[in-house]
């Protein structure tokens, strides 16, 4: 075997191992080799996605070599390697751009054990894109739920704990979802491993045998990630969530969290079920209904909120609803669109929290939306990133979303005559909505003020300043040059089968 073929499970085995023994050290020695980590499961990534595109196809990696039922595999492909990669980017710089907020908002001697998360969290978003089996993943998410839960806790006073609180609950029943589909699923095929479950699933369908429970099965899963990733109705934990972490943390839980479990979701769709029987279940359309809601009515919650912070939380509803929309398209454009909308939406959010942090600090601290009145003056950076990601979000051609609708809408012609008619109202009704909140508030932030001057002795963090630039070029990158990312989706997803 070709010792690249060992990247992957090194990149998941680092933060895992690093982050524990992080308990045992400073916050500042925790800091460093988190960052260090972080660059090393880049550096990794970038080599397996190098080595995917020059070789093609996937391989299969058993830990220990033990063969199933008593080994464990993750699958590397094209797509899961780029999504690894853009993971960690994002990671990075979301927690390079808030790390000076670190040191404000977390208590000193809790350093360390932010960073505990943080490693965790960064191990657990890169087995739910490698794994090859559902106990597997299920372990994961227990741990990608616990680490986020922690990072937005980590601040210790009451808004924090309420809901890191209310997230918790809600992604355990989430959690407990997932484990008794899974049960039902093992019970029903005797295999976790995603291949073994696709031929039993497919053997069920062709001999009509336990179908009722498979269709059970199928709608528990697509339940309890909709749960922990905040589709509406299930959203309700979502906006303090976001809005009352740290700077890093609201970053890396928009950005990555929710994405993490819709990828695996997607490879649920393809690896275990199959996307023709997910059709003849009708699941998709009821994805289709409750993304098209959650489009809409997050959108419409963005708007009456008057904290900067709770308005972008409630956007990331209706961006999470985009993603489900494409999903219950049922066609293999609406998958790849979603798919695109997960990298869109993930550089785009997390770009928007670092900056509106950047921008409340030099308006006092203040993030109600008034307050922010010519804050894109007191600092450059951030208000012409917070710009961006909302010119982003709207739709504005030459970034990341414009591109990302733009899929949508050819998508919608791919499907049946009612979901594309449906589906282009929404998008049409989403963007006005979209430019509602988001260009309100970015004429607030370059609406001369008098009477609000920097504050005195503030000097912009030089790594937020280098994130956010860092944000914008990743941003325009996916608008200007989506083609080369659109193949690797779709030979990914073509491999996913």
């Amino acid at each position: 075997m070709e010792f690249i073929r060992n990247f992957p499970f090194f990149s998941i085995l680092l933060p895992m191992v690093f982050g524990p023994i992080s308990s045992c050290l400073s916050g500042k020695t925790a800091k460093k080799i988190s960052f260090t980590i972080l660059c090393i499961d880049c550096i990794l990534s970038g080599a397996v996605l190098a080595y995917e595109q020059q070789t093609g196809g996937s391989f299969t990696y058993r830990m220990g070599n033990f063969p199933a039922p008593f080994g464990n595999e993750i699958r590397i492909g094209v797509l899961e390697a780029f999504m690894a990669l853009f993971f960690c980017a994002v990671m990075l710089f979301s927690l390079f751009g808030g790390i000076s907020h670190v040191a404000m908002d977390v208590p000193e001697e809790k350093t360390n054990l932010y960073f505990i998360m943080i490693n965790l969290l960064l191990s657990s978003l890169l087995a739910l894109i490698y794994t090859n089996d559902l106990f597997t993943a299920y372990v994961f998410v227990e741990i990608n739920t616990i680490s986020a839960c922690g990072l937005i806790m980590i601040r210790g006073w009451g808004r924090n704990i309420l809901a890191a609180v209310k997230y918790m609950i809600m992604s355990l029943l989430g959690s407990g979802l997932l484990l008794i589909s899974i049960s039902i699923l093992y019970g029903i095929t005797g295999h976790l491993l995603m291949e073994n479950l696709h031929e039993s699933v497919v053997q069920i369908m062709a001999e009509q045998t336990y179908v009722e429970p498979l269709t059970v099965a199928i709608g528990l899963f697509c339940v309890g990630i909709a749960i922990k990733s905040a589709l509406f109705p299930f959203h309700s934990w979502l906006p303090d969530a976001y809005s009352y972490s740290t700077c890093s943390s609201s970053a890396i839980l928009s950005g990555l969290v929710s994405k993490g479990y819709i990828f695996l979701l997607i490879k649920f769709f393809y690896r275990v079920i199959g996307t023709d029987i997910i059709h003849q279940s009708h699941v998709d359309n009821i994805l289709f209904i409750f993304g098209i809601a959650g489009m809409i009515i997050g959108s419409i919650s963005a708007i009456q909120q008057t904290d900067a912070g709770r308005m972008i939380a409630f956007s990331s509803v209706a961006q999470i609803g985009y993603i489900y929309m494409g999903f219950g398209l049922s066609t293999e454009a609406g998958m790849i669109a979603s798919v695109f909308h997960i990298l869109a939406h993930a550089a785009s959010k997390s770009m928007l929290f670092v900056s509106a942090t950047g921008l409340s600090e030099v308006s006092g601290g203040n993030t109600f939306y008034r307050a922010l009145t010519g804050a894109g003056y007191r600092h450059p950076f951030a208000g012409i990133a917070f710009s961006v990601g909302s010119f982003s979000m709207v739709g504005i051609p030459l970034l990341a979303g414009f591109t990302s609708k733009v899929y949508f809408a050819e998508a919608a012609f791919t499907a049946s005559r009612s979901k594309m008619i449906v589906t282009l109202i929404a998008l049409a009704i989403s963007t006005v909505l979209n430019a509602m909140y988001f260009l309100r508030q970015v004429i607030t932030i370059y609406t001369p003020a008098r009477g609000l001057p920097k504050p005195e002795g503030y000097h912009m963090a030089k790594s937020m300043c280098a994130a956010l630039v860092l944000f914008i070029v990743i941003n325009v990158l996916l608008g200007m040059c989506s083609h080369p990312i659109f193949l690797w989706i779709r030979d990914g997803l073509a491999n996913f089968s």
